[in-house]
């Protein structure tokens, strides 16, 4: 048969998955949810996120690895096929790495140079590449990316929405978001989560003002 969906995730990365997971917030039964959210270089980006396992739609396509339930969004099935997910071995880049035959048909995105052109200063080109190409692709979920701030060539970015707090938001803001950024405005140098992914503690400021 060769219709076979096949999709496979490395022990190591399904390993590091379960330790994201378990941080989870509540007692939810979760899955990896997969999504292909855009385009970089003729390649997809993806959207990995938690998902409530009763949230699930019965037209996505459910695969199991070891304790972890991986759903992959029904439209996208196709373009999953015969991919795998394993941890990256570039020490510079540690994360989860995607590596996927399938490639975008070129039609599925209109023309790049379509997009408006940036103009203006950094923040402003920043500004109109997530207003134009990064929102849209991460409303699906309620995330939304807001630049909160520039410093010489570094740029600082909130997610907002469905990504506060997941710990899925790092990989998609350095997959996706970055990747886009990048490609958009190849000048940028860092490109720096600001979210407060605790919730109320703000993990980057220790406060030294306790008095004694």
């Amino acid at each position: 048969m060769t219709d076979e969906f096949k999709f496979h995730i490395g022990d190591t990365a399904v390993d590091k998955i379960l330790e994201l997971k378990d941080q989870e917030p509540g007692d939810k039964e979760y899955a990896l949810f997969l999504q292909i959210d855009g385009v970089h270089e003729n390649q997809f980006t993806y959207d990995l996120s938690f998902l409530d396992l009763e949230a699930v739609k019965s037209d996505d396509k459910r695969v199991d690895f070891k304790e972890l339930p991986v759903v992959i969004a029904n439209k996208d099935v196709e373009n999953f096929n015969g991919a795998s997910l394993e941890m990256s071995k570039d020490p510079d880049a540690p994360g989860l790495e995607m590596d996927n035959p399938n490639t975008p048909s070129p039609a599925m995105f209109g023309n790049p140079e379509d997009l408006p052109e940036l103009k203006g200063e950094l923040a402003e080109k920043v500004q109109q590449v997530l207003e134009n190409q990064i929102n849209p692709a991460i409303a699906s979920h309620g995330g939304a990316a807001q630049l909160v701030g520039v410093e010489n060539q570094d740029i600082y970015l909130r997610l907002g929405g469905g990504c506060q707090g997941c710990g899925m938001a790092q990989v998609t803001l350095q997959q996706g978001i970055e990747a886009s950024l990048r490609e958009a405005i190849p000048e940028i140098g860092n490109i720096i989560d600001a979210t407060d992914h605790a919730s109320g503690q703000n993990p980057y400021f220790e406060s030294s003002s306790h008095s004694h």
